[in-house]
């Protein structure tokens, strides 16, 4: 008797357990308290769909206090069971309620769904954040580099959080506003004088533009002189011209040798012709010979004339 007892107190307790688990009582009690109407179905419903109650009936307490009237219980429940993280979604539109910042629910579920942190953008829309872009090195026409570091006071923009661009799309439009701002100054002592005049150019172009993001200042924090980039361009224009101009006159230094080389093989050519023919005088004197068209008188008269030539060229040739 006292077994059949003992077990029949196990298993009320156990029948009890699983009751207050899936019928929370003390959470409707909770939830009726505080204003928010629920009924015991529905958060039964909620632990067979595995959604915790918990958080959806405290999220909806939060709301209810707040006074937001657009935060459903089935709102939560699809996006809880769609991956979005419901607190953070109803801290973000308490903060914006009281921050009088326009945000509906269906914008920060979308928010959160894309992977932003709604609650942060909507602390970053009340308390602006300050970017800081790394080092900005250009050159303006006086050929001298300058080297600055701004500051970029920004905002959340909510309409722009889905499918705006990040941080990193502002900080490259920024630099690239300073290498354009740098670069249109005819003197980089005029930037350094007025370096807000780089603020005020940049800010102008309205580089914010299509990012998740609002602008409200940039400034110039800090600005130093780096290289004389012109002086150096000078400088390697001049050796690139010296070596194509050597590149030249090897060219043609090369042209004349080969040139030279040709018309000595050329004179050696000629030469080589005299020296034939005159090999082919003896034969033909020979056969003159023979032939009786040559005298010896003939003979004579010509080696005289040979002789005479010699002479005379010897005379002409300028003494060493």
């Amino acid at each position: 008797m006292e077994f059949f007892q003992l077990s029949l107190t196990v298993i009320l307790i156990f029948l009890l357990i699983v009751f207050f688990y899936y019928v929370p009582f003390m959470l409707w009690v909770n939830a009726q308290v505080s204003g928010v109407h629920i009924s015991l179905v529905q958060l039964f419903l909620m632990r067979i769909r595995k959604v915790p109650p918990a958080k959806i009936v405290n999220c909806m307490i939060e709301a209810h206090k707040a006074g937001l009237h657009d935060v459903t219980r089935d709102g939560l429940e699809a996006h809880y069971l769609a991956g979005g993280h419901i607190a953070n979604v109803v801290h973000a539109l308490v903060s914006a309620n009281k921050a009088s910042i326009e945000l509906s629910f269906q914008m920060a579920t979308a928010i959160d769904l894309a992977g932003r942190d709604v609650f942060d953008a909507v602390q970053m829309s009340v308390n602006p954040r300050v970017i800081t872009t790394p080092p900005v090195t250009a050159v303006a026409k006086d050929g001298i580099q300058l080297i600055s570091v701004a500051r970029v006071t920004v905002r959340a923009n909510i309409k722009q959080l889905v499918g705006g661009a990040g941080e990193d799309t502002v900080l490259a439009r920024v630099g690239e506003g300073i290498v354009s701002s740098i670069g249109s100054a005819d003197s980089h002592k005029a930037v350094l004088e007025n370096p807000d005049s780089i603020s005020k150019l940049v800010l102008s172009k309205g580089l914010d533009a299509g990012t998740a993001f609002e602008i409200l200042s940039i400034d110039i924090a800090d600005i130093d002189v780096g290289k004389n980039i012109g002086a150096q361009l000078q400088m390697d224009q001049a050796e690139a011209d010296k070596n194509i101009a050597q590149a030249k006159a090897e060219e043609r230094r090369a042209m004349a040798i080969a040139s030279e080389q040709e018309m000595k093989a050329k004179a050696q050519e000629a030469r080589a012709k005299v020296i034939e023919a005159e090999a082919l005088v003896p034969q033909a004197m020979a056969e003159a010979f023979r032939s009786g068209n040559l005298g010896i008188m003939d003979y004579y008269r010509m080696q005289n004339i040979q002789a005479d030539t010699q002479m005379r060229e010897t005379i002409a040739k300028p003494t060493k």
